[in-house]
C-alpha cells in the first residue's frame, strides 16, 4: 500500500457541480476572478476574451483496472488542454479520490498563464485518475496509470501535450507515463513526461525547483515589501516536497522561520524553529506529529495568523479564504500552492495593503524546471546541476523584474501585474495564429 507520506497534499471530496457560482471560493473561481479582472484592465478583445475563458478540450475516458484480488473495477480519467497559443500543451497529472473538473480547469488555466509569466513556450493542461491511491496496492495504481495514458495516446506527446508530476505522482509513476507511450510509439519517447528519475532523463533539480523558485524571488518582493531580509520572521505551512524545502533553504540563508506545519498540526517559536531537526524527524517518521523540541504546538489556522512578516501557504487551494483575510498579520504573503488565497481574500487583503507574490509567479520554479527537462530530452544532452540553477535564476528573475515593472507601471498589485502580462502574452499568441476555420 502507498503511505500517507506518499500522497501529501490530498484531499478527499465527492464530486461537485462542474460549474459553480463565481462569488464561491473556489479555485475556478479564483482563477476566474484574476482572468477577468486582467481581461478587463487590458481591454481584451471580446473575441479573444471568449476564446481564452475556457479551454481548448477536454477529454473523459473510462479506466477499467483488474484489481489484485480478480475483480475489475473501473475508474475515472481526465485532462483538460486549456490553451496551444505559445506551444504545445503542459500540465500536472494527479492521482486523486476527489478530482473536480472545475478544478482540473482551474488548474490547466493557472498552467497557462504560468508559463506565459515565465516566458515558457507552453499552454496549460491538467489531468488525472479519479482514485485514492492510499486504498490501492502499487500495482493497482501502476496498472490505472497505464491505462489512463494508453486512453489518451491520441491526445498526448511531446509536441501535443506533456505530463508533469502532481498529487500523488512521484518520479516512479512518471517513469511508467514515459514507459507506456513507449511501447506504444515503439521508441523511448521521454520528452513526453517531466519529472523524470536522473537513470531515464530526468533533469537536476526537479525535485526541489518549486522551492528553489519560490527562493529566488522571496528577496526581490520583500525589498518591494519594504522589509529587511535580515531578521525577518517567516511562517511556512506545509513541510513536504515544496515547503520543507523551502524552509531547509531559507534557513541555510539565516532567515528566521518561526512556524512550520503539516497536516497534523504547527509549530511555533517566536525566536526561530530549529528547522534541521524538525524535517529529520519528518524524513524519519513521515510527519512532523511526535517532533521534540522548543515551540508551541498551535492549529494550522492558528499558524496563518500569528504575527510574522512574510506567510507562504505551500498547501492547498483557498488555504486563505475570506473570513481568514481579515486576521492575517503578514505584511507579504508568498502563494506556495495554486490558488492559497481566494479571490474575494485577495481582495480584503489588497485594502490592507498587504503584498502578495502570485502563484503563477512564486511556483513558477517547478515548470521552468520542466521545460528545462523537455529541452533536455529534445536535444539528448543533459546540462549540469550548476547550469540548471543558473539558467532557473536568470528565467525567476526576469519574470519578476517584468512583473514588478508591470505593477509600477499600471499602478496595480503584484497578482494583477501577473495574470495581465500572462493574458497579454497568451493573447497576442493567438491573434497572430489566427483562427482556423
Amino acid at each position: 500500500m502507498i503511505s500517507e507520506s506518499e500522497i501529501q497534499g490530498v484531499d478527499y471530496y465527492d464530486l461537485a457541480p462542474n460549474i459553480q457560482s463565481i462569488e464561491d471560493e473556489n479555485p475556478f473561481s479564483t482563477m476566474m476572478s484574476s482572468f477577468d479582472e486582467a481581461a478587463d484592465k487590458l481591454g481584451l478583445d471580446p473575441d479573444l476574451y471568449a476564446i481564452l475563458r475556457k479551454p481548448d478540450r477536454e477529454v473523459q475516458i473510462s479506466v477499467p483496472v483488474r484489481l489484485d484480488d480478480g475483480t475489475l473495477t473501473v475508474f475515472e480519467g481526465f485532462r483538460v488542454q486549456h490553451n496551444s497559443g505559445l506551444g504545445p500543451y503542459f500540465g500536472p497529472l494527479r492521482v486523486q479520490a476527489g478530482i473536480k473538473m472545475d478544478d482540473l480547469r482551474a488548474l490547466a488555466a493557472w498552467m497557462t498563464w504560468k508559463c506565459s509569466v515565465l516566458n515558457i513556450p507552453f499552454g496549460g493542461s491538467a489531468g488525472g485518475v479519479r482514485m485514492a491511491p492510499s486504498r490501492h496496492s502499487r500495482g493497482e495504481v501502476e496498472r490505472a496509470v497505464r491505462r489512463y495514458v494508453s486512453g489518451l495516446m491520441q491526445d498526448i506527446g511531446p509536441d501535443r501535450d506533456i505530463f508533469s508530476s502532481d498529487v500523488a505522482t512521484d518520479e516512479n509513476i512518471m517513469a511508467w507515463v514515459m514507459d507506456t507511450v513507449s511501447m506504444h510509439t515503439r521508441y523511448t519517447e521521454n520528452a513526453v513526461v517531466c519529472g523524470k528519475p536522473m537513470t531515464l532523463c530526468g533533469s537536476y533539480g526537479h525535485v526541489d525547483s518549486v522551492a528553489q523558485g519560490m527562493r529566488m524571488v522571496l528577496g526581490p518582493a520583500m525589498d518591494f515589501t519594504g522589509l529587511p531580509r535580515k531578521g525577518a520572521r517567516i511562517i511556512i505551512q506545509g513541510s513536504g516536497v515544496r515547503g520543507g524545502s523551502l524552509a531547509r533553504m531559507l534557513s541555510e540563508e539565516g532567515y528566521k522561520i518561526v512556524a512550520l506545519s503539516d497536516l497534523h498540526g504547527a509549530f511555533y517559536n517566536e525566536r526561530g524553529l530549529d528547522v534541521p531537526a524538525l524535517l529529520q524527524h519528518r524524513a524519519e517518521t513521515g510527519s512532523l506529529r511526535g517532533a521534540k523540541g522548543s515551540f508551541d504546538r498551535i492549529t494550522n489556522e492558528q499558524m496563518l495568523v500569528r504575527d510574522c512578516d512574510v506567510l507562504i501557504p505551500c498547501a492547498v487551494a483557498g488555504t486563505i479564504h475570506l473570513r481568514l483575510a481579515r486576521d492575517i498579520k503578514a505584511k507579504l504573503i508568498v502563494e506556495g500552492a495554486h490558488g492559497a488565497i481566494s479571490s474575494r481574500a485577495e481582495r480584503v487583503l489588497a485594502e490592507r495593503s498587504v503584498r502578495i507574490v502570485p502563484d503563477i509567479l512564486a511556483t513558477g520554479g517547478g515548470a521552468v524546471v520542466n521545460y528545462f527537462e523537455w529541452v533536455q530530452n529534445r536535444a539528448g544532452y543533459s546540462w549540469s546541476a550548476p547550469t540548471v540553477q543558473e539558467r532557473l535564476q536568470r528565467f525567476m528573475s526576469d519574470a519578476w523584474k517584468e512583473v514588478e515593472t508591470l505593477a509600477k507601471e499600471q499602478n496595480v498589485r503584484l497578482r494583477m501585474a501577473a495574470h495581465m502580462l500572462a493574458v497579454r502574452r497568451v493573447g497576442k499568441a493567438d491573434s497572430l495564429r489566427g483562427v482556423y476555420a
